[in-house]
């Protein structure tokens, strides 16, 4: 079955001895793959198709579209479904703030009143007086984001998202001013970009890759940071925790119930009935209630709680597969319709929670904010009543690793404010100079069957840690990370580089730890990568450079979803050289390959890498990292080690 340490021998045996079939067995079924697909060069966008160009014998679909226009057309309208599920969850975090400022819901509540003063200043609201009155002020800036049109737009509304002043350089709202991308409202984007792409609307393919980058950005700053934000001011600002990860961490004598999913409005609620309720798993016969987390709303409550971060996405099914789950909740993204299936093959309860998310077979507790402490008491419930139908033969592997997470930016501040409290920012930069610190890697994003049995994800962090490179985390690489122990601080002996260890050492000594802080900094969910832009925008301003200029890149190494492309094409717009894997479906147009290779790094300052194993892929980012440091005449780092 491979070499990736996440895939657990026994319930892989265990699954098949059921009867169950699991992703990688879906995979192999699909196989071989249409390779139209895979090079963007098939549209099914009107129905005189669908059309596949084959050169020298299609060069152009029914209506004239031609290999250039078609993939231009596919990569935007992915951005665009990307933008959008970040946006509507940051709309749903936004509600909820509203909702607690005109006291409509008791369920939630301001827990970080400084940062929601802060964001109140920087908006220029009033920030002092009772903390209701400036969460409201707050929310309605952030709603005005999703009311401003192009068309009737006031000037007090202002020509842009708000959330782009808040959190974007001056040098690049300056640029994006240029190229004409600045987005007004993600709905209005969105919605828009579903038009342009109708049949017949724009064929310019190089206009239709500018609306992707406008589509980025729409990602970035109307979904990413606003949802951030706000779940920042409701649930707290993530702080270090320690806490365990892999499937290791299910409990044999324990009600287990799985959140899974990304909008923590479901999961802080599920934690926090599940501490309450505790009593009445012990009466059902359990020790008591073991609450994990799959995919990125395991990350969310892993910084905030330290619940054990169990599965990313390609384990899913594997949680389930244990026969000791007893339910598993849902709200939304990156939920396979198969865990139904799996769930049907044992005592397993899955439970929906959104209108707009229904799997068949599953149970549906509606959740609002509303009605969040009983829904939340009812899924708790429904696990502890469905213990005693938990099967006398199950399996729980015993593999589990030490994970430390929570290094938000404030944390990150925090611990280096203790090697200098005057200019914290002053130690990272010194050592970026000096090279103790090659440079700095993002390594974020989803898992990918295709690139089972590669270790993809451990494996380039691991190459990038021996060469004195500085890893950070999001989404289910970090689980990624977690899993294979780089999340500990014990793997800084173990792989990285000796300059980078030191750092590290010296870093966490100051902080009163007996040795270094991890090599690898866990940031949080897929939501959460615009943390990373914080500290990057922080690191600029102390080094004098903008972002395209710092010697720092980002891979999604085994991207799979719409809104990974929309990440993706964020960082693009702020200037951030990516590595995406597997390959994405543009290669049928020489323009648009060419654009992202090369061109686009006269315009964004940034371009596409690509690396299809993960020894090509590290040496293509430190390669990258190396010329950025050349640029600003720091002395490059020494020759690439490849080996981990």
């Amino acid at each position: 079955m491979g070499n990736d340490s996440w895939v657990d021998e026994g319930i892989i045996k265990k699954a098949k001895k059921d009867k169950v079939k699991l992703v990688f067995d879906r995979y192999r079924a699909q196989q071989p793959q249409c390779p139209f697909g895979s090079g963007g060069v098939c549209c099914s966008i009107c129905h005189n198709g669908p059309c596949r160009i084959t050169p020298g014998k299609a060069d152009k679909g029914i209506c004239g579209a031609d290999a250039d226009l078609i993939v231009a057309r596919n990569w935007a309208r992915h951005t665009a479904a990307g933008a959008n599920t970040h946006s509507d969850h940051a709309k749903e975090a936004v509600g909820v703030l509203l909702k607690v400022a005109e006291g409509k819901t008791k369920a939630y509540k301001v827990t970080d009143e400084k940062k929601l003063r802060d964001f109140a200043k920087r908006l220029k609201v009033k920030s002092t007086g009772p903390v209701k009155q400036v969460a409201k002020a707050v929310a309605l800036k952030a709603m005005e984001d999703f009311r401003r049109q192009e068309e009737f737009r006031t000037k007090e509304e202002g020509e842009y998202l708000n959330w782009i002043k808040l959190h974007a350089s001056k040098e690049r709202i300056s640029t994006w001013k240029k190229l004409g991308v600045l987005p007004i409202n993600p709905d209005h984007e969105t919605s828009r970009l579903l038009h342009q792409t109708h049949m017949g609307c724009d064929a310019d393919p190089v206009h239709l890759l500018l609306t992707a980058i406008r589509l980025g950005i729409t990602d970035g700053y109307g979904g990413l940071h606003m949802a951030t934000d706000m779940q920042d001011i409701l649930f707290g600002t993530p702080m270090l925790t320690q806490s365990m990860s892999d499937l290791g961490v299910m409990k044999e004598d324990y009600v287990n119930i799985a959140v899974h999913g990304h909008v923590p409005l479901l999961s802080e609620k599920v934690v926090e009935w599940g501490k309450k309720l505790d009593k009445e798993a012990k009466k059902a016969g359990a020790k008591g209630i073991n609450i994990i987390g799959v995919c990125c709303t395991g990350n969310e409550v892993l910084m905030r709680h330290g619940i054990p971060l169990a599965a990313h996405e390609m384990q899913q099914e594997m949680v389930i597969a244990t026969g000791a789950l007893e339910a598993m909740v849902v709200d939304t993204q990156c939920i396979y319709p198969s865990v139904q299936d799996v769930a049907s093959c044992y005592h397993t309860k899955l439970i929906t929670t959104l209108d707009f998310v229904r799997i068949p077979g599953a149970k549906h507790v509606p959740f609002h904010a509303e009605n969040a402490d009983k829904a939340a008491k009812e899924i708790i419930m429904t696990g502890v009543k469905n213990f005693r139908n938990r099967p006398k033969h199950f399996y729980i592997p015993k593999k589990k690793a030490e994970v430390w997470a929570g290094f938000s930016p404030e944390m990150i501040i925090a611990a280096l404010s203790k090697v200098n409290k005057k200019d914290p920012l002053k130690p990272l930069v010194d050592n970026i100079v000096n090279g103790n610190i090659r440079g700095v890697a993002a390594l974020v994003g989803c898992r990918n069957p295709k690139l089972k049995g590669m270790k993809f994800g451990e494996t380039m962090m691991k190459i990038l840690l021996r060469n004195n490179v500085l890893v950070v985390t999001t989404g289910c690489m970090s689980h990624a990370a977690a899993h294979e122990g780089l999340m500990n601080p014990s793997a800084v002996k173990k792989y990285a580089g000796k300059e980078l260890a030191a750092v590290l050492t010296a870093i966490g000594k100051a902080n009163g730890l007996p040795g270094p802080i991890p090599p690898v900094l866990h940031m949080g969910s897929c939501v959460d990568n615009g943390r990373i832009e914080t500290v990057l925008n922080a690191v600029s301003a102390k080094a004098g450079a903008p972002i395209h200029k710092l010697p720092v890149a980002a891979s999604a190494p085994e991207y799979v979803t719409e809104k990974a492309v929309a990440i993706g094409t964020w960082a693009l717009s702020i200037g951030v050289t990516t590595h995406l894997n597997p390959v994405p479906p543009v290669t049928g147009s020489k323009l648009v390959t060419k654009v992202f290779t090369k061109d686009l790094e006269g315009i964004t300052g940034s371009k596409v890498l690509i690396g299809t194993t993960p020894e090509e892929a590290a040496n293509a980012m430190i390669k990258h990292i190396d010329s950025r440091r050349k640029g600003l005449g720091l002395k490059a780092g020494k020759k690439i080690i490849t080996k981990t």
